[in-house]
């Protein structure tokens, strides 16, 4: 397998005045094509801190983050936008749709602002939204979806631009038990269909027993279970 991200090292703090914050330190981290990941710690721990690091929107103190074999911290932001738009996949435990806008147009923008053409970024929107079960929630805006639709949609979007990996952070966070089940399983589903890889922060010991790798973050360093 092919390592897609790898942390090296890696060391992250906060600056507060003159006061270091240690965060992360000296973490070393592997994520390769089709694996799934849970990132599990205690809440404050630094999972959500890692998964900003492992999208290039925060940038290590210390060591080396590399998305498909490039060094994040030698790129420009433009430059680390650009990887992650063609690698990367995100999910939060918030949906982040945009509120004036259809489910379909939500799930076809990423390629819409990559400047594909309207009509192939509608078609395959429509695909994806079909393979999460909402063919007939295509014109409803977020309002009118239930939470389990709304993360539905927001996983749509996230994979609409096919990503070698798709990061998750708590993305079960605000369902019910059924619906996380569903979504969860949804994720696990389009993972292994795609080949991507899924990491995914959670405080859910029950979710995390269905990922393939169990990882603990404590004290800066992460451990397998």
């Amino acid at each position: 397998m092919n390592n897609l991200i790898e942390c090296q090292q890696v060391s992250y703090h906060y600056n507060s005045g003159k006061i270091k914050t240690p965060v992360l330190e000296a973490l070393n981290l592997s994520i390769s094509s089709g694996e799934s990941i849970a990132i599990l710690g205690q809440s404050g721990c630094g999972k959500s801190t890692l998964l900003n690091l492992l999208g290039g929107m925060s940038q290590p103190s210390k060591g080396e983050v590399h998305l498909n074999g490039t060094n994040l911290g030698q790129l420009s932001e433009d430059k680390i936008t650009e990887l992650r738009a063609q690698h990367l996949g995100f999910v939060y435990q918030f949906h982040h749709l945009l509120k004036d806008f259809s489910a379909l147009d939500n799930v076809a923008m990423p390629l819409l602002i990559r400047g594909d053409d309207k009509q192939v970024a509608l078609t395959s929107a429509r695909e994806l939204l079909s393979k999460v079960g909402l063919q007939d929630r295509l014109d409803h805006r977020p309002a009118e979806l239930s939470g389990g639709e709304r993360q539905r949609v927001a996983i749509a979007r996230a994979l609409i631009t096919q990503p070698s990996c798709l990061l998750a952070d708590e993305p079960t966070g605000n369902l019910d038990a059924r619906n996380a089940a569903d979504v969860l399983g949804l994720m696990i589903e389009l993972n292994q269909a795609q080949n991507s890889a899924l990491v995914m922060v959670t405080h859910d010991k029950k979710i995390a027993q269905k990922m393939q790798r169990i990882l603990i973050l404590e004290n800066g360093q992460l451990n397998e279970s």
